[in-house]
């Protein structure tokens, strides 16, 4: 019984001496510091042993010693900065389809409006039109000079006007001759429409998809600063395409990469007239097509004066 006693009091002394003083010196040594700590510490730091840990001592502590170590950001990393260079966006490229007023843009220079009427002209009026123009114009190919270089243009032209016309280092003499009779009917149902007195007209033969016109502007100094450009459609249907003019860069050129472009699919018979400042700050183009397309004729009408009334 006493070998037993003894055991029983061995074992109850042990639960004893760890209910107060071992538990006091287990509290303790884990407030100081984890067995996490000391198996990371490098060899040979001293560890704290108590809770007296100076203010000092924990600025010089590892970040991954203390709390919500995932929370510690440098500063820097929030501070906004300008960036160096500007960053550019391309505006959202539009279809045009339904008949409508749009302005496209408005800038210090003024508005752009297109006014669109997809069936201007009655498709059988169209076709018949068409006929009469493919036969009774008098079709010239003529040449661009860009850079001193002559390229043949992929299309036919003619221009009727008392004045004569210059674009693309080359002009053309005024023509005098009698404009054909569908022209003289369109040019006064204009007229009794729009109000204004046309009196020059460009005529462009696309004889199939290949057949086009690049990228341009129509301000030539005898159109005037904001002229009207009326445009009908004749033949098959194009797509027809508008660019915004970007601002100049350090170079004296326009980056084109970021232009918004609006693209107009024109039936025969369709109007499309541009207006404002739509020639300022917007080019214009048919580009080629790589698929059967049949011919297409467009006329332009126009207001030209002498330069010095410009």
């Amino acid at each position: 019984m006493n070998t037993g006693n003894q055991r029983r009091s061995r074992v109850q002394g042990g639960w004893a001496a760890t209910s107060n003083g071992a538990s006091s010196r287990l509290k303790s040594s884990a407030t100081a510091v984890s067995s996490s700590d000391i198996a990371c510490s490098k060899k040979g730091d001293k560890l704290p042993m108590n809770n007296a840990i100076s203010q000092k001592e924990k600025m010089k502590a590892p970040i991954w010693l203390g709390k919500n170590i995932d929370q510690v950001v440098p500063k820097s990393k929030y501070v906004f900065e300008d960036p160096e260079e500007e960053i550019k966006v391309k505006a959202e490229d539009q279809v045009i389809l339904k008949p409508g007023v749009y302005d496209i843009s408005t800038e210090p220079s003024g508005l752009s409006r297109l006014r669109y009427f997809p069936q201007f002209i009655e498709f059988s009026r169209s076709e018949a039109i068409f006929a009469e123009l493919y036969d009774s114009i008098e079709w010239h190919q003529r040449s661009d000079i860009h850079n001193g270089v002559h390229a043949i243009q992929p299309r036919l032209t003619q221009w009727y006007s008392d004045l004569p016309y210059t674009y693309s280092g080359i002009t053309v003499e005024a023509n005098t001759s009698e404009w054909p009779k569908a022209l003289k009917e369109l040019k006064e149902q204009l007229i009794e429409v729009t109000g204004i007195e046309f009196n020059s007209l460009a005529a462009n033969l696309y004889r199939d998809g290949h057949d086009s016109i690049g990228w341009h502007t129509d301000d030539e100094p005898i159109m005037g600063k904001r002229p009207v450009i009326a445009s009908l459609s004749f033949g098959e249907e194009r797509v027809f395409e508008l660019r915004k003019k970007p601002p100049l860069n350090e170079s004296g050129e326009r980056d084109y990469t970021y232009s918004q472009v609006i693209r107009i699919p024109l039936r025969s018979g369709a109007l499309l007239i541009m207006e404002g400042c739509t020639q300022l700050d917007w080019q214009h183009r048919v580009p080629k097509e790589y698929h059967d397309r049949g011919p297409r004729i467009n006329i332009t009408f126009r207001v030209a004066r002498p330069v010095e009334e410009s």
